[in-house]
């Protein structure tokens, strides 16, 4: 390849292929009409001598040498960005991006809502995009280009990965409001749940692989008790809808009870042991540490979750 006839220019066409796997869809991302991008394809594949994509059914698929380039790409891509914007003032009202946060539905119900408010009003330009949580691969969801920013329990991360306390997350107990047992049991919202009661419920458990057992079991365990998990769900609000309608009963974040509760018609109680509180961390990529609108968005975000760390006991993260 020539590089100094190589007009640059299809390097940003070429990520967006890579990220849509649609001309259409790339020329939206990059405001050109579908003709222009297929016309930079046919550019892309003379500089190359490749494919660089095929197609299968609606969707361009990437050849193995365009899927080599799609991560250091990007990273080059985002070096350049970085030094383009060095010396500049970041206007909200002006940006015109994407931002993917990774996070369970517990930010869908305590951050997204107020985010989504603030940067309607203030960048309207910004487009947000909340994804799934999968456990174990925050780091490499950031390294991979997949989001922008992680929201996780605390967790062990390489040096290139920036990480911010936010606060922790204490549960508590959620039942269907008059839930016939715990009134007959003589328990009333807001008081410690019986462990024998406690243990004689069904339990619905937060968990997305569908495991039956978590750390709340820890504390069990170590009293000689055990719980009976008969639901698993990969959602805190679906838990939620669940409980209310059921007789099961289910630990739950405070601040999703909190939200939900009203709503839902539940009524909630003290564990009858105590239930860890995981620290809940923001995670980003180290190359994203002094970009302008990434760091606008991760203030942004740091202020509508600071309040929930002293809303209750116990959230603090000293």
């Amino acid at each position: 390849m020539d590089f100094t006839a190589f007009d640059l220019n299809l390097l940003r066409v070429l990520d967006a292929l890579l990220r849509d796997g649609s001309t259409v869809k790339a020329g939206e991302r990059l405001g050109l009409s579908q003709p222009a991008v297929s016309a930079a394809l046919g550019r892309l594949r003379y500089a190359f001598d490749d494919e660089l994509f095929v197609r299968q059914g609606t969707r361009l698929v990437p050849t193995g040498r365009a899927a080599m380039l799609a991560v250091p790409l990007r990273e080059e891509l985002a070096r350049m960005e970085s030094l383009l914007s060095i010396g500049t003032a970041f206007d909200p009202a002006r940006a015109n991006f994407g931002f993917r946060i990774a996070g369970a539905d517990y930010f869908a119900e305590n951050l997204m809502p107020e985010l989504a408010a603030q940067l309607a009003q203030e960048a309207p330009g910004i487009r947000l995009h909340q994804v799934d949580l999968v456990r174990d691969v925050y780091v490499e969801s950031l390294e991979q280009f997949k989001a922008d920013l992680a929201l996780h329990p605390e967790q062990a991360v390489p040096d290139w990965v920036i990480r911010k306390r936010l606060l922790r997350s204490p549960f508590v107990l959620i039942a269907a409001r008059g839930h016939r047992a715990i009134a007959e049991a003589g328990v009333l919202p807001g008081a410690q749940m019986p462990l024998d009661l406690y243990c004689a419920l069904g339990h619905v458990l937060f968990s997305p692989e569908g495991n039956v057992a978590a750390d709340a079991d820890g504390p069990l365990s170590r009293v000689g008790r055990s719980r009976r998990v008969t639901v698993t769900l990969p959602f805190f609000y679906s838990i939620c809808r669940t409980v209310s309608r059921t007789d099961l009963i289910s630990l739950v974040p405070i601040h999703m009870a909190d939200r939900l509760a009203e709503e839902m018609q539940l009524d909630c109680f003290e564990p009858p042991v105590p239930v860890p509180a995981p620290l809940l961390v923001a995670t980003w990529h180290r190359r994203n540490e002094e970009s302008p609108g990434h760091r606008w968005i991760r203030e942004k975000i740091f202020s509508i979750l600071e309040p929930l760390s002293t809303r209750y006991p116990g959230c603090g993260v000293d």
